[in-house]
């Protein structure tokens, strides 16, 4: 990983291209970032910082919370994240990483929490058909239907689709284009779209498989 940031989901949009195409872009305000604390291998076994985004008050802190940013010497943030960059070793605490990190035309990987959807049945969690909408078909026409099996193995089988909690997990987008960089407002816009609702936190970095 060469480079990373946190950053906030703004919401949806649409901008043209120069020959006037429309492309559907996520907009993100990323950053400006902060390095609260710095591991090297000599101390921790690995390189990484850990960056801090988004003020807090310190009276929603805990006091190793407050203590962590007092030594560091840096404002309280909201959210942190530690990433091991290929550079990390010649970052120092206190150091700020902007939007202008990145630059348009590069690929990244953008993480986040999805949007949650409850308990859910298997029409909408799955995409499974519905029974026939017929009389006689009784109020279960989005049941999941028979699920028995054998006297061999007398069980459900592990992975059936069944209803359950629907979202609300982490997930990643890969190689998503960043369309336009914005540094005086720390804005980064993505082709297409990102996890999560808006104003969730999301992590970016520059995509594995590009």
């Amino acid at each position: 990983m060469k480079k990373a940031i946190i950053g906030k989901k703004i919401g949806m949009t649409q901008i043209f291209d120069e020959i006037g195409n429309v492309i559907p872009v996520t907009v993100i305000e990323a950053g400006p970032c902060a390095v609260v604390q710095k591991k090297t291998a000599e101390n921790d076994g690995y390189d990484a910082v850990q960056l801090g985004f988004g003020g807090v008050k310190e009276k929603h802190m805990t006091k190793a919370e407050i203590g962590h940013f007092k030594k560091a010497g840096v404002d309280n943030k909201k959210h942190l994240k530690e990433f091991r960059l290929e550079d990390a070793a010649s970052m120092n605490v206190g150091d700020v990483i902007t939007a202008d990190t990145f630059a348009a035309g590069e690929k990244v990987d953008v993480t986040g929490t999805s949007k949650g959807h409850g308990y859910s049945g298997v029409v909408k969690r799955w995409g499974q058909h519905q029974m026939r909408m017929t009389h006689g078909n009784g109020p279960v026409h989005r049941h999941i239907g028979s699920v028995g099996m054998n006297s061999t193995p007398s069980r459900i089988q592990k992975n059936k689709h069944m209803p359950g909690q629907y979202g609300n997990v982490k997930s990643t987008v890969l190689n998503l284009e960043v369309v336009k960089i914005d540094a005086e407002k720390n804005i980064i816009a993505v082709k297409g779209a990102v996890p999560g609702s808006r104003g969730n936190i999301v992590f970016i970095r520059d995509s594995v498989k590009a």
